[in-house]
Parts: structure tokens; C-alpha cells; sequence
């Protein structure tokens, strides 16, 4: 989701708006993929590896904002890392942002084919090939269209989402077996082998960082106000993600992951499980729509992401042709990738967090380190010193070794 309009004059902006900026850039289809993630450590596991994440993707996002603060207003995430870090980690930085962009651009291609068959398949006959090809055409228009298309269709999607979470959860609340969550029933069960393989995908179900900048530029170099923005909302989507745990972990068993993991992960697969817990079929409706307006959500915000960084690239109009060409260059790639390998969501959200440990966690740790040497007399310093850029780049390093480990089989992972 993307941000900012310019405030009024005079008008100090409220830190309820930065809040809701960070939470929901932050929350979004990512989450459907922490429950089937963390299956091997299940919820006790998840909830201390979630709340380790939160705290580095916390400080890491303030050392954007240590480093901002030094720069004039509007300074952009490539300004700052090309100027203190050089080309070679400014080609690293770009590359890296722009593979996210793309493997998640996929990653919901893939995800929205899953929920489109699984939605239609109850009304007509419609494989997920097919499914996968409608739901990227759809997007593609509206990302085609126009950005103020994507903008009102996300805030609709928006508000939709949040009355659909509340309204599926709060029902599922009651269906909830504390055997299941604490996994009673297995005396044998192992959880720390599993510990290390979940880490990247809740990574990136924490990404807000390419909005410091605008926030620092909307809140007018108010440090505080941009702190309390992004502890509040990344509170928020931590306390998000561990209700959606306690809810689905607490009424699909343990062994039923293995199922939903050999089928890939996607989406469809998750909601099918959940289809035959839930007694209400007003419940099962809305947890579909959740998922679709999540998912939905997201792809705008990634795709446009991804659409308006190619057009400037390679300088296409932003006439109907050129956004033709444009659109073409951001969705056929994915899309291909989708239909070649329709089950890869778990496995591209991996990778995302592969990439985005470096944009995200690395290079802030980096650029602070830096920022500090230029401007020893910075008007704000993100607490820890030299101790707390090391914890960060430790879970930075962390983070990018464990989907090569894993591809090495040197890593074990619940299956």
C-alpha cells in the first residue's frame, strides 16, 4: 500500500495516520503463509520467533530513520545508500528491491490462481490454470488503468479486509482446542530443528521499510512522531499475526500442515482445511474474502510498485501504450512463472526474504554504521551503539543464509 499525500498547512499530522501507514503496508497476504511456515515449532515456537522478528525489523526500520534525519527532506532510500555506502552496495540495494518485487508479484499470482479456483469451483468448472489467468488479467487491467484506480480499490479492500478479519476470527475464537494449539496429543513432537527455516517468511510479513522516508518528509523531521508511528504499527501487525496463529493453530492439527505443505502451500489449500472446521458457512465466506481482499491487496501495492519502477526505467509514457508496454514487462514474467509453476507461494515469499533481509535488514544496520562516522552529531541515535548494529546484521546474515541452506538440504524442514 502505498503512501503519502502532503498534509495541510498548519496541520500537524496525526500519528494515528503514520500508524495505519506502517500496519497496513506491513499486514497482507504474507500472513497466510506464517501458520503453514511455523508448523514445525507451532505456536509456543511461533510466537517467540514472531516477536524476535518484530524487534529487529523494529530497530532496523530506525536506523532508516537515524539516517534520514541527515538528509534533506524527501531523500529517497537510494539517495542515502548511494551516498554513504557507494555504487556497488547502491547496485546490491536496487537489484535486491527489485527482485522482491518480482518474486512477490509471482508469489500472489500464484496465490490469487489458488483462491480463485477454490472460490469458483463451487460454482463452475474452472481448473487453476485458468483461474490463475483471470486473476492476473483482472489485476493487470486495473494496474494498467490507472494509480488512482489501485488507490480507491485499495482503500475498498482496506476496510473490507478489516471487517472480514474481525467478523471470521471472532467466530473462529470459539472453535479453538488448546490440545491442538499446544499440540498435547504428540509426546514425541520435535520443534527447535524447525526454528531456523521459518525465520525469512516472517521477515517478510514485517516489510514496511521503503516508507520511513516518506514519513520522515510527512511528519516534517519529527523523530518522535516517526517512532511512535512505527512501534505502534508494527505492534499491531505483530498482534495481528498472533491472533491469526492462536486461531489457526489452535483448530488445525499439527499432521494436517504436512498435507497442506506437500500440496505447496498455496492459499486454497489452507482455506479448504479451514472450510471443513467452521460450522458457519457465513464464517467460511469470510474467511474467503479476507483472504482475497488480502491477497488483492497486496499484489496492487507490490505490482504498482513494481510497475512504476519499470516505467521509469526504461522511461515509457504514461499514455495508454506505454502503460500497455509497461504492464506487459511487469505481469507477463509472473504470470508465465505462475502457470509454469503454479505452487510455488510458499517458496517465492522464502525467497522475498532472502532478498528483503538485505534492503531491509543489512543495509540499514550498514548505512547507520556509516551515518554515525559522517555525522557524529546527529540529532537522533537509535539506542545500543555498536552492539545493537551487530545484533541487527547477525539476523540480517541469519535470514540470508538459511534458503540457500535450505536448498543445500542442510537445513531440516517440517514436511
Amino acid at each position: 500500500m502505498s503512501i503519502i499525500s502532503s498534509q495541510q498547512a498548519g496541520c500537524r499530522p496525526s500519528i494515528l495516520g503514520g500508524t495505519m501507514i506502517v500496519a497496513g503496508t506491513a499486514v497482507g497476504a504474507g500472513m497466510f503463509s506464517i501458520p503453514i511456515v511455523t508448523a514445525g515449532v507451532w505456536f509456543s515456537g511461533a510466537v517467540l520467533l514472531l516477536a524476535y522478528t518484530w524487534v529487529c525489523m523494529f530497530i532496523s526500520g530506525l536506523m532508516i530513520l537515524e539516517v534520514n534525519l541527515n538528509y534533506p527532506t524527501g531523500a529517497s532510500f537510494h539517495t542515502m545508500v548511494d551516498d554513504l555506502l557507494g555504487k556497488v552496495w547502491s547496485a546490491i540495494n536496487g537489484l535486491s528491491i527489485i527482485f522482491v518485487l518480482y518474486i512477490l508479484t509471482y508469489a500472489y499470482i500464484s496465490a490469487g490462481g489458488s483462491i480463485t479456483s477454490h472460490t469458483l469451483e463451487k460454482i463452475v468448472d474452472v481448473n487453476q490454470t485458468e483461474a490463475t489467468l483471470i486473476f492476473a488479467l483482472i489485476v493487470t487491467f486495473i494496474v494498467w488503468l490507472s494509480t488512482r484506480a489501485v488507490d480507491r480499490l485499495s482503500t475498498i479492500l482496506i476496510i473490507g479486509m478489516i471487517v472480514s478479519f474481525v467478523f471470521s476470527v471472532s467466530d473462529m475464537f470459539t472453535h479453538v482446542q488448546i490440545k491442538v494449539l499446544f499440540d498435547q496429543d504428540d509426546n514425541n513432537a520435535r520443534y527447535l530443528p524447525y526454528a531456523l527455516a521459518a525465520l525469512p517468511y516472517l521477515l517478510t510479513s514485517f516489510g514496511y521499510h521503503g516508507n520511513v522516508p516518506g514519513l520522515v518528509k510527512y511528519y516534517q523531521k519529527d523523530s518522535r512522531a516517526v517512532v511512535s508511528c512505527l512501534l505502534y504499527g508494527t505492534l499491531i501487525a505483530l498482534i495481528i499475526y498472533l491472533l491469526w496463529q492462536f486461531v489457526i493453530q489452535g483448530n488445525i492439527t499439527r499432521d494436517v500442515f504436512k498435507q497442506i505443505i506437500a500440496e505447496g502451500g498455496n492459499i486454497g489449500s489452507l482455506l479448504k482445511n479451514m472450510d471443513t472446521i467452521c460450522d458457519s458457512r457465513l464464517t467460511n465466506q469470510l474467511l474467503n474474502a479476507f483472504s482475497y481482499m488480502a491477497l488483492t491487496s497486496s499484489f496492487l501495492g507490490v505490482s504498482l510498485g513494481l510497475f512504476d519502477y519499470i516505467a521509469d526505467f526504461f522511461k515509457f509514457s504514461d499514455e495508454k501504450s506505454g502503460r500497455a508496454k509497461t504492464a506487459l514487462l511487469t505481469f507477463l514474467p509472473p504470470t508465465l512463472g505462475a502457470l509454469c509453476f503454479p505452487n510455488g507461494f510458499l517458496y517465492a515469499i522464502g525467497f522475498a526474504g532472502l532478498a528483503a533481509t538485505i534492503w531491509a535488514v543489512i543495509v540499514p544496520a550498514l548505512m547507520a554504521r556509516a551515518s554515525r562516522c559522517r555525522f557524529p552529531q546527529a540529532s537522533y541515535q537509535v539506542p545500543g551503539g555498536q552492539a545493537m548494529i551487530i545484533f541487527i546484521v547477525i539476523f540480517g546474515l541469519l535470514n540470508a543464509s538459511i534458503p540457500i541452506a535450505t536448498l543445500l538440504n542442510l537445513l531440516p524442514v517440517y514436511q
